[in-house]
């Protein structure tokens, strides 16, 4: 759905006149349920890695505490790394994130390793301790553009009538429905509950996830032999 489809669609769910533009239009409730719909876009972004939104890097080392911005390693649409996904590839080991209380301590003992630590600071890129030039890094890290144009340039708000989400169109409207709701002093209650339904559902179903066994059965096993094996 377009943009303006969205629009429209909400539009009828709150019993309004569906508009025929939405972005560019100087009809009050237009330019209220644009901002909501930028607000929704946000926060539904912010709440889960969306497999859509999630892209792999791949960096060569500099021998330098600082490799450089992020924002110059990833792209400008630059939000977050996904937890436990920072592995050298080269010495086929992972890289630990740090906080900043951790990063002092490193620096004040002067670690030198065998474990290597990484943190984004002034979005910059920092490791500890200074690696060799030349090593490749490889992460998975979740982007800010949570919409796009028509032609595929990805977006971090609404910016034409014929803007496409990469979420779930199902839910922004829902989200857009009790949203507008509650900015507007109605009751909301039923119509949130069920967005948060759709949206844990979505959560779950996102990408490919693992199987859990929550019945606490015997894991699987399998036989392999010693030596070496080919790929």
């Amino acid at each position: 759905m377009t943009f303006l489809q969205i629009i429209q669609a909400v539009f009828k769910r709150v019993n309004l006149t569906s508009p025929s533009s939405a972005i560019g239009s100087t009809d009050e409730n237009v330019i209220r349920m644009i901002e909501l719909a930028n607000e929704e876009g946000e926060q539904l972004a912010s709440r889960h890695d969306w497999q859509r939104l999630i892209s792999e890097e791949t960096h060569t080392t500099l021998a330098a505490e600082s490799q450089g911005l992020i924002t110059a390693i990833c792209g400008s649409d630059f939000d977050r790394i996904r937890n436990d996904t920072f592995w050298n590839r080269t010495q086929r080991r992972r890289w630990f994130p740090v906080d900043d209380v951790q990063w002092q301590r490193m620096k004040a003992s002067n670690i030198t390793g065998p474990d290597y630590y990484f943190r984004i600071r002034s979005n910059e890129l920092i490791v500890q301790p200074t690696p060799t030039a030349g090593q490749t890094l490889a992460f998975e890290w979740v982007s800010k553009n949570w919409c796009e144009s028509s032609g595929g340039t990805g977006q971090s708000a609404w910016a034409d009538d014929t803007d496409v989400s990469r979420l779930q169109d199902k839910l922004i409207i829902a989200g857009l429905k009790w949203r507008w709701k509650h900015a507007n002093g109605l009751e909301y209650a039923e119509d949130f509950a069920a967005y948060e339904a759709l949206v844990a559902d979505a959560m779950v179903r996102d990408g490919a996830p693992r199987h859990l066994n929550m019945g606490g059965g015997m894991p699987t096993t399998r036989n392999i032999p010693e030596g070496d094996w080919t790929f």
